[in-house]
């Protein structure tokens, strides 16, 4: 068990890409946060991950990754009971896709803050943690799409190519301080991310 007793926060876990990793986490021994956009989708996560791993340790939050004071109370929780953490997975993520004449401000505005800034605001909430423990790993995901761009997605591919950025700039800023930072940039997965993309398109 590579991760026994270590303490996981992944946001956007409640299903997909994020419900995966939370599932892979707990297999190898981890203590597992499973952050969903309602308390239910969490709580239904929480249920059908220890279905699958009974006596798994495991937490569910409504963590909207746009409001900071949400998460900081989320994360000062988890410290409560587990008293530390060791792992943030910074996977939460939308798509409002629209071609560049069509996409509106709004659009734009709202995969910003969340692929985004909502891995800013995560990252701060949990970063005086790992400076204190003088350890840690923090994983962005960022897409494909950001390396590349892709028709009708501007947001999403300018948000994720600023996440691996930011995660550039704070390898470089934390490794020293004993926090590892990575980013994975992943290819098409079938989620229900998905499902707003027609088969022609697929």
């Amino acid at each position: 068990m590579r991760l026994k007793e270590k303490v996981a926060i992944i946001t956007g876990s409640s299903k997909g890409i994020g419900f995966t990793t939370a599932l892979t986490f707990a297999r190898e021994g981890a203590k597992v946060v499973i952050c969903g956009s309602s308390q239910e989708n969490a709580d239904k996560a929480v249920k059908e991950l220890l279905a699958q791993i009974p006596g798994a340790q495991v937490m569910g939050f409504k963590a909207n990754v746009t409001d900071r004071a949400e998460i900081d109370a989320m994360v000062a929780t988890v410290k409560e009971k587990w008293g530390k953490v060791d792992v943030l997975v910074n996977n939460a993520g939308i798509t409002s896709d629209a071609m560049l004449r069509k996409m509106t401000e709004e659009q734009f505005d709202k995969v910003i803050d969340v692929n985004l800034k909502g891995v800013f605001n995560c990252t701060k909430a949990i970063l005086e943690t790992m400076l204190e423990q003088g350890n840690g790993s923090i994983i962005n995901c960022s897409s494909v799409v950001g390396i590349y761009g892709n028709v009708g997605q501007t947001n999403y591919a300018a948000a994720k190519w600023g996440v691996i950025g930011m995660t550039k700039s704070w390898a470089k800023e934390l490794g020293r301080k004993g926090i590892r930072v990575n980013v994975v940039a992943p290819g098409y997965t079938h989620t229900s991310m998905m499902d707003t993309v027609p088969e022609n398109i697929l």
